[in-house]
């Protein structure tokens, strides 16, 4: 049985790989961001990122073409332009290239089997791969239902095999500090098993996941107020028990104490004591919070239960590291640091 990692754990893994001149492959249930992990590393170290789906590949795309020499009478191959070979010019701007070998063990057997060289050797046919250039690769789990092929011995021992696991924490960090909507993240901390609701065994068209929340976000982030009509477009998006539950959850937003009432009045402003109200008015106190309300802001939070308190300040940090600073936020971890920082900033 592998041992799994999370999305940090994944990334240092694959870093130290890229450093070692090895190639990691990263096995993961489908839409668990193993892409984005790839697109992240890149752009982290200036490559200019080449994603070759394996699955669309046939033998020649790595073996390369035939050709002829008919002056040096001599056959050979030429090797497809996908690939960064010794000689060539770095991309203007970029620090080199990142292959990115997607979908790896849905590729036919013989096109693995073209791999061997390419992943091992860092050769296409007779030329060297560019110096400058690192290789990953990355697949679904054989118990996905994802029509993967089984790997030969030969190619699993010319890879370092790491298998992505879920992790709803990591996931708010990312998600706070990439813009998926407040509405989103407060909801999924109110109901973290609906982060990635994956059943290879499903029978609906969609399902709840990293990738499909990202979708969801950039559908709805100019909607101050979902309304009902958008219920079949988040059904399709996140599946339809999903969509249904998230929307009635973010209709408590209609109903919350707003943001310029508790700046008005932090200290006579009502609390509300429902989990589900609490989760969504952090979530909405965190996104609106600014260098100008946070003193009356956080002078109101210190009125909700402590737990929620955490939950409230996490947010507001990730989303907007200048109010760390503020010291009104400073004064609040120099009381709670303990309970802030328990599980991880």
């Amino acid at each position: 049985m592998a041992i799994s990692v999370n999305m940090a754990q994944a990334k240092d893994a694959i870093i130290r790989c890229i450093k070692a001149s090895l190639v990691p492959f990263l096995q993961g249930s489908p839409a668990c961001g193993k892409s984005a992990l790839f697109h992240q590393i890149a752009e982290e170290f200036n490559l200019k990122l080449i994603d070759l789906r394996l699955s669309q590949c046939d033998p020649t795309d790595l073996l390369g073409m035939p050709s002829i020499d008919r002056e040096a009478g001599r056959a050979g191959y030429l090797p497809m332009n996908t690939f960064p070979l010794e000689g060539d010019a770095i991309p203007e701007g970029y620090n080199g290239w990142l292959l990115f070998l997607d979908e790896f063990n849905h590729a036919d057997r013989s096109v693995q089997k073209a791999g061997y060289k390419v992943v091992l050797d860092r050769m296409v046919g007779n030329k060297n791969i560019h110096k400058n250039c690192a290789i990953v690769a990355a697949g679904n789990l054989d118990t996905d239902n994802a029509m993967v092929e089984e790997m030969s011995t030969a190619l699993q021992s010319r890879l370092v095999h790491l298998e992505l696991a879920i992790d709803n924490d990591q996931w708010i960090d990312w998600a706070t500090a990439n813009g998926i909507d407040h509405r989103i993240t407060a909801y999924i901390k109110y109901k973290p098993g609906n982060l990635y609701r994956f059943n290879p065994d499903h029978d609906v068209k969609t399902y709840a996941s990293p990738r499909t929340w990202e979708f969801l976000s950039r559908l709805i982030k100019n909607e101050e107020q979902l309304t009902r009509d958008l219920i079949p477009l988040m059904a399709g998006t996140v599946s339809e028990g999903v969509a249904r539950e998230f929307f009635g959850f973010s209709q408590i937003y209609k109903q919350l104490i707003t943001v310029p009432q508790i700046v008005a009045d932090p200290q006579g402003t009502m609390v509300p004591t429902a989990p589900d109200v609490l989760y969504a008015l952090t979530g909405t106190i965190a996104h609106n919070a600014n260098l100008n309300n946070v003193a009356k802001l956080v002078e109101y939070v210190q009125r909700i239960p402590v737990e929620f308190q955490v939950t409230c300040l996490r947010e507001i940090v990730r989303r907007k590291k200048d109010l760390l600073a503020s010291p009104a936020i400073q004064g609040w971890v120099a009381r709670n640091a303990t309970e802030l920082f328990a599980d991880g900033p």
